[in-house]
């Protein structure tokens, strides 16, 4: 199938809100991909954890963080006398993911992200490097919609790949990326499109636009919408829904996700939320519903967190004659950097 994606703001309007059926307060298109994720620097005004000795976790914080910026450094430096400190920035995290789902079993996967901003390449914009999903990445999927977090299982070695590139921010609202996977061979670029709308201090709702090209599967594009609305300083609402489409699917692949979050003291924070995921085109439209309850707390100082997460699922393939139960469970154990 050779769809034209430059439809797709009007195609994904039209399929994701009947969509909805069985199925960050005021955040950004970006935010809503993460809705338990803590910023680094949040996180550490909000503790005001006292700098302590180090040991072993500060140590290994501070080497990674070193090689980075180490590397970080003497690229940039290729490029002008401009000092680091003045722009240079190094984040990123870590991740281990463990699964256990009653229809596919246990499994793990590491995860790594890392952003550098450069100073005497400013104009060019920043350096990414990270592995992950493959899929999740190129489409550009927010990450309430990524397979970890919907706890669906994946294979490390079929399914995650490592990346890198550079992005460049023309506007506030609009971003361009380009990179590979894998192999220097598989690249792929995405133009991304954002906007905020902010109708009262308690509602918010936000849209993302991504067109994605890749070097063997052509072009495609996946859009985000969520609306935010804030019952309280700690209670929220939230709906998000996703579509892509592409040259590789038969349809529109979409998703929905209706929740609400509670936030605690101490960067603790958790969700309820009712999950609906399928493809148009297919035999069976609606793949997967079901119920995921999360819980996330730091485990250690203000940048290492623990997710556990507990849901009840529903799913159907096409060759299944009826659809299926299944529990599962993850944890998830993140070190900000």
């Amino acid at each position: 199938m050779r769809p034209c994606f430059l439809l797709l703001p009007l195609i994904g309007y039209a399929a994701l809100v009947p969509a909805a059926g069985p199925g960050d307060p005021a955040l950004s298109p970006d935010a809503a991909a993460s809705p338990l994720a803590v910023d680094t620097q949040d996180a550490r005004s909000a503790t005001g954890t006292p700098v302590e000795e180090e040991g072993v976790m500060e140590q290994g914080r501070e080497g990674v963080r070193t090689i980075t910026e180490g590397v970080a450094r003497t690229v940039d430096g290729w490029f002008g006398d401009i000092p680091f400190e003045k722009g240079g920035k190094v984040s990123g995290s870590v991740r281990f993911d463990f699964l256990a789902r009653q229809d596919e079993g246990l499994e793990n996967n590491f995860r790594f992200r890392v952003r550098v901003d450069l100073p005497n390449v400013k104009r060019l914009g920043y350096v990414f490097i990270g592995q992950d999903n493959e899929q999740d990445v190129i489409t550009d999927q927010p990450e309430t919609f990524r397979r970890q977090h919907q706890l669906l299982s994946e294979s490390r070695r079929d399914d995650q790949s490592f990346f890198a590139g550079v992005g460049y921010a023309l506007r506030e609202f609009l971003e361009f990326r380009a990179g590979f996977r894998g192999g220097v061979d598989d690249v792929y670029a995405q133009a991304r499109y954002k906007k905020l709308w902010r109708f009262s201090d308690r509602d918010v709702f936000g849209l993302r636009e991504t067109i994605f090209w890749r070097s063997d599967d052509g072009f495609g594009s996946t859009l985000a919408l969520n609306y935010d609305h804030a019952y309280s300083p700690s209670w929220s609402f939230r709906w998000q829904a996703v579509g892509t489409i592409s040259e590789e699917t038969s349809g529109l692949r979409w998703g929905n996700s209706f929740g609400m979050f509670k936030a605690y003291p101490n960067l603790r924070e958790s969700a309820l939320e009712l999950l609906v995921n399928g493809e148009t085109g297919q035999r069976v439209d609606v793949g997967e519903y079901g119920l995921r309850a999360t819980w996330r707390q730091p485990i250690y100082r203000d940048w290492t967190f623990i997710e556990l997460s507990a849901g009840h699922f529903w799913p159907q393939d096409d060759d299944d004659p009826e659809r299926r139960r299944s529990w599962a469970a993850g944890l998830m154990v993140e070190a900000l950097f």
